[in-house]
């Protein structure tokens, strides 16, 4: 459990300096990011002094009672960040309408957490969860290029041409360009490739080489944000040092 302590801000006299947006609010509580809180808002299932709010940009006062489905959200959150190496067919969300097995049936917890970013069902390797909303809202912005590090297996040798053009940015379809990024084909299997992105589009690495007719028999993320695996097993999982997350901290200039 980690507490952080810029949130414990002196009550300004000027309540224009008091107020902030119900979003970054319900962001900084931990119970959702951003953009989730968003829409939350836009659904209907925030309350601010038992009214309904539905107008995104609102500002409230940080003496306010929020609510989001019915349950309180405090202005002071407790934060607690873990790191689990996921195996295959796990699914990356809190909950799968289909009763699929999420990664919330292997992390335990007492705390509402939620997944950082998403691997999906077939790759293996690190995530980052938590319930601090504006920790995961920046650790997902391209604008901070948190590095990701990944294992790629293919389905046959990558062409050295094809590696250099991959390393410019491909354009993975009529709206999206994957940024640039450091790729080394290991030596004894041109096949097996590691792969370093400061992004994290849906689904990019896949698409990334199928583009190039390539296809992506194993992906796993080695690292995250200066964060490893080392020491986990698959289905494994364990809470973030103080010292990782003040790393976190400075890496999103939260500190």
């Amino acid at each position: 459990m980690y507490v952080r302590k810029e949130i414990k801000k002196t009550v300004n006299k000027t309540e224009n300096k008091n107020l902030v947006r119900l979003n970054k609010f319900i962001a900084d509580s931990g119970a959702a990011s951003r953009r989730k809180a968003d829409e939350l808002i836009e659904a209907g299932a925030v309350k601010v002094n038992g009214s309904t709010i539905r107008e995104l940009g609102t500002k409230i006062l940080r003496t306010d009672k929020v609510t989001v489905n019915g349950d309180p959200v405090g202005d002071i959150p407790h934060f607690v960040y873990m790191i689990l190496n996921k195996p295959k067919d796990i699914i990356t969300t809190t909950s799968d309408e289909f009763d699929r097995k999420t990664v919330m049936d292997i992390v335990h917890t007492n705390y509402r957490v939620f997944p950082v970013g998403r691997l999906d069902r077939n790759t293996t390797g690190l995530l980052l969860l938590t319930n601090d909303g504006e920790m995961t809202n920046r650790l997902t912005h391209p604008r901070y290029k948190i590095e990701r590090l990944y294992t790629v297996g293919l389905d046959k040798p990558l062409k050295v041409h094809d590696a250099r053009l991959i390393t410019k940015g491909v354009e993975l379809d009529e709206f999206e360009v994957s940024s640039p990024c450091e790729l080394v084909i290991d030596p004894d299997n041109n096949s097996k490739i590691s792969l370093l992105l400061k992004e994290g589009k849906n689904r990019e690495v896949r698409r990334m080489f199928e583009k190039f007719g390539y296809e992506v028999k194993k992906l796993d993320r080695k690292m995250f944000a200066g964060l490893s695996t080392r020491g986990l097993k698959r289905g494994e999982f364990r809470h973030l040092t103080r010292e990782e997350v003040l790393h976190l901290e400075k890496l999103t200039m939260l500190y």
